[in-house]
């Protein structure tokens, strides 16, 4: 049973690094934006107030997505940690009770746990697709 409480750690763990990977890039092409914007202001007035514009709006989605896709994919980490841990931890208290019921227990445990995963894995590939594909 140790085993999967580290594992579960260990992929809230790498959930919470992407997430924070993802702001990190949103807000380093924020910040790249109004660079552009300089360089176009010292060729061509008008055209460089339409490209400051568009370089801000899509600055700005980048980033909205970016949030949105960590909060979800935060959520879905935190909610799924904690479902693992009170599953890991009701088993315990049943193996406990009845030491001869543990094989029985130990399936459903396992097979409650891919549950509570693949649904962090499904936040996951939703997250990937606000940020790349929307």
């Amino acid at each position: 049973m140790k085993g999967i409480r580290k594992i579960s750690i260990a992929l809230a763990a790498m959930i919470a690094v992407l997430g924070i990977v993802m702001t990190v890039g949103a807000v380093k092409a924020q910040a790249a934006a109004p660079e552009k914007s300089v360089a176009l202001e010292e060729a061509q007035p008008a055209a460089a107030e339409a490209a400051a514009t568009e370089d801000a709006a899509a600055a700005g989605a980048v980033s909205g997505k970016a949030m949105g896709a960590a909060i979800a994919i935060g959520l879905a980490a935190l909610g799924g940690t904690i479902g693992m841990g009170m599953a890991i931890a009701k088993s315990n208290e049943g193996v406990a009770r009845q030491p001869e019921a543990s094989g029985k227990i130990q399936t459903q445990l396992m097979l409650g746990l891919v549950f509570i995963e693949t649904a962090i894995i499904y936040a996951l590939i939703v997250a990937i697709l606000i940020v790349f594909v929307m």
